[in-house]
């Protein structure tokens, strides 16, 4: 039986990172990955759904060229052009992680894996054919895949899709159903209303994206309406049946119950981690809720075997995953580092686009912060006037005992890079004040960000402070 120092086992965010940076540091990584490298960011996730996000974005600023000066005639939509544009950003950066792990002396076995007992992993090829190896350490890395629903019809093999299946449509549906209003769902609903199909969100919670601030969430759900996009919140699918012309769902409001009915429905609930079949229990390795239970070093529960990214569970973000391989990687080689997950942003990329971090102001008043908020309004900043996007503010969630900033909430354009400096201000525990007095270019989005600083003691600029 042939040895292996370091065994990681799947190549996605966590997966792949973690084989460079054990590379990087010496040691002699053999990666093991049932299908594509990138996992489902890169082919069925975050990289493809961005890609059509950006086609459609490209497509309504052409259309509305004309307020620009840009006269513009015949511009219509080839999804099979989008779609095959798609395939070659995926192609593209499948292929840079492919070069990284060859660069940096990664050995690439495709191959399902599967933990036996004494550090041995089992491989089983495309044909069936199966290999052990010996492994002095292991890291898991094995993603999550879609959450089905255990309703009525969720099954059905015609007319019911999940959300990644939309990313590989060959023709827009006239209607579709979306189950969930979490970021998957409202980013496919932008998407497939930008492209003309009526879209319907059904969200189970009281608003959707309930992760976040409820009054930039209110921006994009009023964006997602001017679309044509119908919203049902606190509202439940019972069944899925066929119907002519599709599918008829049944929808619980608290208004009784409704039945809707779309061409295709699609389900969008989110993921969970990606554990069957990889022989967790023989091998000894504890779950948790569903989860790989890891501490903050990412170790498992057997020594010298580690997991990282979407099987253990929490959040469920491909730089996240990054992040825990890294550290992962570090530490099955000897060093000593722990994942911070005090300050991670959270992006959404609609159209408007969102984005957050920290605690949202109902979070930091239910903790009982004295909490005293700064905001900004796009439609009173230079540059997004200029890009003719003025949808959307800055809201600066602070604690006003101590200055500490709490959470920051943007929506508007470029809201997942603006989101960037807040990040690092909470990292650092930077304050308003800090913030004012750091000069920011003008005219540029950034400064929306200082003005919503300045907002916070009343002091605001470029618009009438909400504290006078």
């Amino acid at each position: 039986m042939e040895t292996r120092e370091l065994i990681i086992i799947g190549g996605g965010p966590a997966g792949y990172v973690a084989a460079i940076r054990a590379a990087r540091l010496g040691g002699k990584v053999t990666l093991i990955e049932e299908d594509r490298l990138g996992g489902t960011c890169l082919n069925h996730g975050c990289i493809p759904s961005k890609s059509l996000l950006h086609s459609v974005e490209l497509y309504e600023s052409i259309k509305n060229a004309g307020q620009y000066g840009i006269t513009t005639t015949g511009v219509s939509i080839d999804l099979a052009k989008m779609m095959a544009r798609k395939s070659t950003v995926i192609s593209t950066l499948v292929s840079g992680v492919q070069g990284l792990l060859k660069g940096n002396g990664v050995e690439v076995i495709n191959g399902r894996a599967r933990l036996l007992p004494s550090m041995q992993v089992e491989i089983t090829d495309g044909q069936g054919q199966k290999q052990v190896l010996q492994a002095q350490k292991i890291i898991i890395a094995t993603g999550a895949r879609p959450i089905t629903l255990p309703i009525p019809g969720a099954d059905s093999p015609r007319g019911v899709i999940s959300a990644e299946d939309v990313l590989d449509l060959e023709r827009v549906p006239e209607s579709l159903l979306m189950i969930g209003g979490g970021v998957i769902g409202v980013e496919m609903a932008t998407i497939l209303a930008k492209l003309g199909s009526k879209v319907t969100i059904v969200e189970m919670l009281p608003h959707i994206l309930p992760l976040e601030d409820v009054e930039v969430t209110a921006v994009v759900s009023k964006a997602l309406k001017e679309d044509g996009v119908e919203i049902y919140e606190s509202a439940k699918v019972s069944a899925i049946e066929d119907a002519a012309g599709g599918k008829a769902v049944t929808v619980v409001t608290g208004e009784g119950e409704k039945t809707l009915v779309a061409e295709v429905v699609a389900i969008g609930v989110g993921y969970r981690p990606n554990l069957d079949g990889l022989g967790l229990e023989e091998a000894g390795v504890a779950v948790e809720k569903g989860a790989i239970k890891v501490n903050e070093s990412m170790a498992t529960s057997v020594p010298d075997i580690y997991a990282a990214g979407d099987a253990v569970g929490g959040m469920m973000l491909a730089y996240v995953a990054m992040e825990e391989g890294v550290v992962a990687a570090e530490n099955v080689l000897g060093k000593d580092t722990t994942i911070d997950y005090q300050v991670v942003p959270r992006c959404v990329f609609t159209l408007p686009e969102l984005a957050g971090v920290g605690l949202t102001e109902a979070d930091a008043r239910a903790q009982e912060y004295q909490v005293q908020i700064g905001k900004f309004p796009f439609a009173a900043n230079g540059m997004a006037i200029i890009k003719g996007e003025r949808r959307g503010l800055v809201k600066i969630v602070t604690d006003q005992k101590y200055g500490q900033i709490l959470g920051v909430h943007i929506v508007g354009p470029q809201a997942t890079e603006l989101i960037a400096e807040a990040t690092l201000a909470m990292k650092l525990d930077v304050t308003p004040q800090e913030i004012i007095a750091t000069i920011h270019s003008h005219p540029s989005l950034s400064e929306a960000f200082r003005e919503a600083a300045l907002d916070v003691s009343g002091e605001t600029i470029h618009f009438l402070p909400s504290k006078r």
